[in-house]
């Protein structure tokens, strides 16, 4: 599983950076939380296959956060014709989705398709799912987050001692299901390891609220909103944005392993001072800049 920051500007890009993007891979599988202008090249640059996104989650329909749907899902089409892309937002992202593309000859052949998500569980399958939390900003928005699932790895010296070979029997121990091997049982748990799944939660454009503490909750790691210094405390609030304290005090109160700040204002040619202000919160947090990866 890799993480790979795309964008961690806000409103508008700068020299250093692009407006918000985050993209995950996990098992040859792409998932995207936001899509500013300059998405898909920054995608280029990092060397990811645009082919590979299945899913673009979208926390939110300001500019800053959209702009590259368009051209993005377009490339991805002319790579893949066979390929569908699922579109996540909060309500009223298909009439959004709509108006963008209203004036683009998107080919019904395309297959895209549009969900708006509230709370809850809004993907699953047998490696993953996918949950979302309404957030507090000036339209709608939510927050994201992957959840991959507990998986069971083989004790090696315990099954070979037991003669068991390779093949269906691991299945079906990987699985959690009791086996009879050589007419003696051998339970799941007695010849396997509970491996825990990762957690990244996803964050922004939004003011501290309870939800934020629900779906972060003991996440390996948080990208979170961090716009401002704790200074600007009274303009984040007006705007509807955090301040990288705010983030930090999120990250401690819900058990976060590691925080990533993003969403940087303009205004900071360096992060060292949002860094810091997070810091006095929460130890682990660090400010996240354009093409970081992260592999858990």
């Amino acid at each position: 599983m890799q993480l790979t920051m795309l964008g961690t500007s806000c409103m508008m890009p700068t020299k250093e950076r692009n407006p918000s993007a985050v993209y995950l891979e996990f098992k040859g599988e792409g998932i995207l939380f936001d899509c500013a202008e300059g998405t898909q090249r920054q995608m280029r640059i990092a060397g990811i296959n645009l082919a590979k996104v299945s899913k673009i989650c979208i926390s939110h329909w300001h500019g800053d956060h959209v702009f590259g749907l368009p051209g993005l899902l377009l490339t991805i089409f002319s790579l893949d014709l066979t390929r569908t892309v699922d579109v996540y937002g909060p309500r009223g992202s298909k009439r959004a989705f709509s108006t963008m593309f209203g004036e683009i000859e998107v080919e019904t052949k395309f297959n895209m398709r549009i969900h708006e998500v509230h709370e809850g569980k809004f993907f699953e399958n047998e490696d993953f799912l996918l949950e979302s939390m309404p957030m507090q900003h000036q339209v709608p928005c939510v927050g994201f987050a992957f959840v991959e699932k507990d998986r069971r790895r083989i004790k090696v010296d315990y099954v070979k001692k037991l003669g068991i070979p390779d093949g269906p029997l691991l299945g079906e121990l990987q699985r959690g299901n009791t086996i009879i091997h050589k007419g003696k049982k051998v339970d799941a748990d007695d010849a396997t390891t509970t491996v825990h799944g990762k957690k990244i939660a996803f964050i922004t454009d939004t003011i501290p609220n309870k939800n934020c503490l629900t779906l972060a909750e003991n996440a390996d790691i948080l990208i979170c909103d961090s716009t401002y210094s704790s200074k600007l405390h009274d303009k984040a609030d007006e705007h509807g944005h955090m301040t990288a304290l705010q983030a930090g005090q999120i990250a401690s109160q819900a058990n976060v392993k590691k925080l990533l700040l993003t969403h940087f204002s303009a205004r900071y040619k360096s992060t060292h001072e949002l860094e810091e202000d997070a810091r006095t919160a929460f130890d682990n947090s660090h400010a996240a800049y354009d093409f970081l990866r992260v592999n858990l």
